[in-house]
């Protein structure tokens, strides 16, 4: 494991209301078991679990920060929740991403009906999923489900961005407003283009679109978030031009 991919861990909150540490014990899918640390994947991986308090705050953020509606079944869960659980585990790599998108399935799949976890929030891109959506990313398993679950996309007066492609040990991505506004579908595009690529994207690196869009890219070794937050990427970021915007400019 390179030094990049050590600095990086992936942090998810499951908010539920559990009547109790059997429930989630006694529930767990076949493979999975628990341990003093946490949660013991099926490859025996130890995926750290800690309890903590419920805030005030915390579900409305859920809720707002929720990338496809929740549900009504979930919402409820979410608005009388009694414990969020903590799971840290690695980030880094595509692999990575895989094991914290099964490990919080496997925890959504504990509890009585009508309890449990309404859902998983992602706090290296401060994205949250209902309990539906994220059980179905992880049965799907591809890199559209991987894509989705943990990269965020932050739309600014003059840039669009990527935050979260630091679980799967990638760059984050930066386009203008203007080359997104002409191309909205290419960002989705590049973010798997990126995520998918098994070479490191370099500067003046081509990327060829379906739409037949090109776009070129720029190293920026720089991060806006500080070291040691979870959105920290320690990959820096990737800024992509519309190479029909460079032919105007020149």
């Amino acid at each position: 494991m390179s030094k990049k991919q050590l600095l990086t861990e992936t942090t998810l909150r499951i908010p539920g209301a559990w009547g109790g540490f059997e429930e989630i014990t006694g529930k767990l899918p076949h493979g999975y078991s628990m341990c003093d640390a946490g949660l013991v994947m099926p490859e025996g991986q130890v995926i750290e679990m800690f309890p903590m308090k419920p805030d005030k705050e915390f579900a409305a953020v859920f809720e707002s920060s929720c990338r496809a509606p929740a549900t009504s079944d979930e919402l409820s869960i979410l608005n009388r929740y009694t414990v969020s659980l903590g799971l840290v585990g690695p980030g880094g790599s595509l692999e990575a991403a895989r094991t914290m998108l099964r490990a919080g399935a496997a925890i959504l799949q504990t509890g009585r009906a009508g309890a449990g976890g309404a859902g998983v929030f992602v706090d290296n891109s401060l994205l949250a999923h209902g309990a539906t959506n994220w059980t179905e990313m992880a049965t799907v398993d591809d890199i559209e489900a991987i894509t989705f679950a943990f990269v965020g996309i932050i739309r600014r007066k003059l840039d669009v961005r990527t935050v979260g492609m630091n679980v799967l040990g990638k760059p984050d991505l930066v386009m203008s407003r203007r080359d997104f506004d002409e191309n909205n579908d290419s960002i989705i595009d590049l973010i798997r283009y990126v995520a998918s690529s098994k070479k490191k994207i370099g500067d003046r690196h081509i990327m060829a679109m379906e739409s037949g869009t090109q776009f070129q890219s720029e190293v920026l070794e720089t991060d806006d978030a500080p070291v040691g937050s979870p959105s920290h990427n320690p990959s820096g970021r990737l800024r992509l031009v519309n190479l029909k915007t460079i032919g105007e400019l020149n």
